[in-house]
């Protein structure tokens, strides 16, 4: 329908002046996502990590406690190792439930990668609204429609184009403002694990939420065991056991709270699961009003979150990726990301064997040039606007032609010719 100009292509003897100048990063150094890397890479958090600590803290400071001021008695009381194989069931679950919580925190929940450039108005198969190409029709240029129609098992979904991401989002997909990504299948940020959840990692994060539920249960229970215990063993009310241990008191309403919360929880997205919904649309679109397009029934809907295989991820945040020391371009084996333009007072080479020595001034009128512009990200459907410094004095010579043409300047060395022809 319509196309939107690509950015312009370097010539050879540019690309090699770039590529002599660059550096060698990975990718997730470069990452425009607030995230949170560690590892080289190798693990990926949401930039609320910190918070992870306090859910650890949250979950091995009782279990502490257990074993500490409460298996003692069980030990005793419970014969042929029964009572160490409860503290030790405690300690293995624990350490299982924390594995689950760095599961779903440290692994990519499914981000989708940037553009550089808008997507091509083109049949694609996807449809557009009828008032937004009637909205065109009134003058003005063409610019990329907000939604598109899709269909979904016989369903018309409406897609969304992400602006700060420069794609249409897939069904299901959201932005999150947190982590300032697109999230495939995104459920909801997470502040207590520190990550989003999405199509990657929301299996994960079920069974960290239900697994908790357990454990706040298991430590529940086997104080009431102690109290009893106690209560048997110095034939006391209630009341002075829970003197005789208070540690196990607090364990029972600490458990006692906190299993209403990740036990709702659990229940929750038990709901969610079996009715194939994720938080965001469950809150935003309410399908018990309408029919839910992802719905397949109970059965394949929970065999779709436990059973089916987990995608790769569309990221390697380890991926060389060339950076130029001016910060000019950045361009990675499998993925380009770019920064803001800083142009260097220096001499390039223009042509191959020849040298062209340019003017530090001059550099500064291309440097709040390309500033405007803004590099490779700005959106070709936006007029360039130019802010030239008049003060310096420019040769325009071929080479410094066919530099600025191909850095999308030619607007630039136009209105500067003008300048100049006025006086």
């Amino acid at each position: 329908m319509y196309a939107n100009p690509r950015p312009p292509q370097l010539s050879h003897s540019n690309r090699r002046i770039i590529d002599s100048n660059s550096e060698t990063l990975r990718l997730y150094e470069v990452w425009k996502g607030t995230n949170r890397f560690c590892c080289g890479g190798r693990l990926i958090f949401g930039p609320d990590v910190r918070s992870i600590f306090l859910t650890l803290f949250l979950i091995v400071t009782p279990v502490i406690l257990f074993c500490v001021f409460v298996s003692q008695t069980l030990i005793d009381e419970f014969r042929q190792n029964r009572g160490n194989l409860i503290v030790a069931i405690c300690v293995v679950f624990t350490l299982y439930v924390i594995f689950l919580l760095l599961l779903t925190s440290g692994r990519d929940p499914g981000i989708i990668p940037r553009n550089l450039h808008p997507p091509e108005l083109e049949d694609d198969g996807s449809t557009i609204s009828t008032d937004w190409l009637g909205s065109q029709n009134g003058g003005g240029g063409p610019t990329l429609p907000p939604t598109r129609d899709v269909v979904v098992n016989g369903m018309v979904v409406k897609v969304k184009y992400c602006h700060t991401c420069m794609l249409y989002r897939p069904p299901r997909c959201s932005h999150c403002s947190i982590c300032n990504n697109c999230v495939e299948r995104f459920d909801h940020h997470c502040p207590w694990v520190g990550q989003c959840i999405g199509k990657r990692n929301y299996r994960f994060f079920f069974m960290f939420v239900s697994s908790t539920t357990l454990l706040c249960i298991y430590v529940f229970s086997f104080c009431w065991v102690n109290i009893i215990k106690i209560m048997q063993k110095y034939h006391c009310d209630l009341w002075k056991a829970f003197m005789k241990s208070p540690v196990s008191g607090i364990l029972i309403l600490y458990t006692f709270v906190t299993v209403w919360f990740v036990g709702g929880l659990t229940a929750f997205h038990l709901y969610l699961i079996l009715t194939n919904q994720t938080t965001y649309e469950n809150f935003r679109y309410r399908y018990h009003r309408k029919m839910n397009p992802y719905n397949r029934g109970c059965g394949r809907n929970f065999v779709e979150i436990f059973f089916s295989k987990i995608p790769s991820s569309r990221n390697n945040f380890r991926a060389k990726v060339k950076v130029d020391s001016s910060s000019i371009f950045a361009t990675p084996m499998s993925f380009v990301h770019s920064r803001r333009p800083e142009v260097p007072k220096r001499s390039f080479d223009i042509e191959m064997g020849k040298r062209q020595a340019v003017a530090a001034e001059d550099f500064d009128d291309i440097q709040s040039q390309l500033g405007s512009v803004g590099g490779l990200e700005r959106s070709a459907t936006q007029p360039r606007r130019t802010n030239w410094d008049h003060k310096a004095n420019w040769q325009n010579t071929p080479d410094m032609h066919m530099l600025a043409a191909e850095y999308g300047i030619e607007h630039g060395l136009t209105d500067r010719e003008k300048h100049r022809g006025d006086h």
